[in-house]
């Protein structure tokens, strides 16, 4: 059993040798094969790429040929272009050779055309000048011969006249002197005519520009008030048990109450018109709440103050902010804002300021100024009326301090203190202060004035006109805006007449305070007669 076991492990181990051995043939072959294959692709490869090499190479070489033909061409052109260039480069300059030579050309024949003319007046000078030596010595000799002439006649008319050179020579000179003085006066005339007219209708037109394009309202206060009562049961309220109500109203206040046979009316009387606001709204109120007695009117009355006091502030602050000005110190603006309450003729004097204000600012701007600086010095510039009783001295002065005293501007202070000519104005601004304060006052509606007044002002006109020698009739009209003086023909001539009206002009600016301005006129009449028999 074991030898049959040997034969066949035997037998199945050489047939698993052969099948190994074959199998690892079979596995050699393949690769063979494999790399046989790889190497044929990479020859191929190799052969393809060595095929590719050698046309670019080609390529480049036909690239270099082309490259070196076109820088052939181009060197051909290039030294042909190059030619050309010189060839009109040689040719412009030999034209402007050409040219330059007959420019040459041109100036010398101009030249020597020149001096042939310069010989031609040479010789002309030449001439001229013999002759005119020629022409001396002739004046030389008729000069001698005038001479003569003059000593003759000159002596004739001293044989026949009587008087010698000299006294001749004085008259002629005093009658020469005359009758310059004489043009010299009418020429005067003429030009301060001429000056005068070119003025005013300059000032004219810029006054009527401001004018235009200002807009106020004509405003007029009075020195009393009337409250309206709901019914007449009030004025025995008012009036209170014996009187007391009204006495102590009164002397709280400070106002007179005025109780009439005027149906539901109250009036209100004093100069004060603070004190007379307060009173009205402390007078309202009491009729309003119904209660009138003494405690509550003294209540009432604190209230009013205030409500007084704060319309002040509030009326101060709107004039500023209206005109425009900043940095105002606060004690100024409540000092503005009491102008509220303020009468000048009639006049509210913080309308009147606020207007100054507008009209200044306008001229400063036709005239070039600062115009903030100017409507400053307008809006303050009656400030002093608003100061406490017990100052004294004008209010243009005591504003001028009061300003001063707050850190105003010098040139400020100036045009507040000069608005009414009490000091000198220092500047162009305080002179624009003072022309749109008179406008504003001159305005027809601004301001009113009392007969008397109006009388004293119509007869002071005609004092001053009549204070001259030579008038004869003086006549104020239209309102005191003109005077018109009637001089003697035999002691007044027409330059006398121009001359009497400029001083009558200047007196009644110096001595009279008046609104707008006064024109004077100067009548001379001559009248002939003679009858026929």
């Amino acid at each position: 059993m074991e030898p049959i076991q040997w034969v066949i492990t035997a037998v199945v181990g050489l047939g698993a040798a052969s099948a190994g051995y074959f199998a690892a043939y079979w596995r050699a072959r393949q690769g063979q094969q494999a790399a046989a294959a790889e190497a044929q692709r990479l020859l191929e490869q190799a052969q393809r790429e060595a095929e590719q090499l050698a046309r670019e190479r080609e390529q480049l070489a036909r690239e270099r040929e082309q490259l070196a033909r076109d820088c052939e061409t181009m060197r051909r052109e290039a030294s042909l272009q190059a030619r050309e260039e010189a060839h009109r480069i040689i040719e412009q300059a030999e034209q402007e050779a050409r040219e330059k030579r007959a420019e040459i050309v041109r100036l010398e024949q101009r030249l020597l055309q020149r001096e042939e003319l310069l010989e031609h007046r040479f010789e002309l000078l030449e001439q001229r000048e013999h002759a005119l030596m020629e022409r001396e010595a002739l004046l030389t000799k008729k000069q001698g011969e005038l001479r003569e002439l003059l000593h003759q006649r000159r002596f004739e008319l001293e044989r026949i006249s009587g008087m010698t050179a000299e006294q001749a020579r004085e008259l002629l000179l005093k009658e020469i002197r005359d009758e310059i003085e004489h043009e010299a006066i009418i020429l005067a005339r003429q030009i301060e005519e001429d000056a005068r007219r070119d003025a005013e209708r300059r000032a004219r037109q810029v006054i009527l520009d401001t004018i235009q394009r200002c807009v106020v309202d004509h405003v007029a206060h009075n020195t009393i008030t009337v409250i309206h009562l709901p019914s007449e049961d009030l004025k025995g309220r008012i009036i209170g048990r014996e009187g007391r109500n009204i006495r102590h109203f009164e002397h709280i206040t400070g106002v007179d109450v005025i109780i009439d046979d005027t149906p539901e009316a109250v009036v209100l009387s004093s100069f004060e018109p603070i004190r007379r606001e307060i009173a009205r709204i402390t007078m309202l109120n009491l009729i309003h709440d119904g209660r009138i007695h003494p405690a509550r009117i003294e209540e009432e009355y604190e209230r009013a103050k205030q409500e007084v006091e704060r319309r002040i502030w509030q009326t101060g602050e709107e004039a500023v902010l209206q005109v425009g000005l900043t940095g105002v110190h606060p004690e100024i603006v409540r000092t503005l804002g009491k102008l509220r309450y303020r009468t000048s003729y009639a006049q509210n004097v913080l309308d009147h300021s606020i207007e100054v204000a507008t009209i200044a600012g306008l001229l400063a701007a036709e005239l070039g100024l600062d115009t903030r600086l100017v409507k400053r010095a307008a809006l303050f510039h009656d400030i002093g009326k608003a100061l406490e009783n017990n100052t004294e001295g004008p209010h243009a002065i005591v504003g001028m301090e009061f300003l001063r005293r707050y850190g105003e501007p010098e040139i400020v202070c100036n045009a507040v203190g000069a608005h009414h000519h009490d000091i000198e104005p220092a500047s162009l601004e305080a002179h624009v202060v003072i022309i749109a304060d008179s406008i504003s006052a001159a305005r027809p509606g601004a301001r009113r004035e009392s007969l008397q007044q109006y009388l004293r002002r119509m007869q002071a006109l005609e004092r001053i006109a009549m204070s001259f020698e030579g008038v004869e009739k003086v006549y104020a009209i239209q309102a005191g805006r003109e005077v018109r003086v009637l001089v003697k023909p035999n002691e007044v001539d027409d330059l006398r007449a121009h001359q009497l009206a400029r001083e009558i002009a200047h007196k009644i600016q110096s001595e009279l305070e008046y609104p707008g301005q006064v024109k004077v006129t100067v009548i001379r009449e001559v009248r002939a007669h003679h009858v026929a028999h």
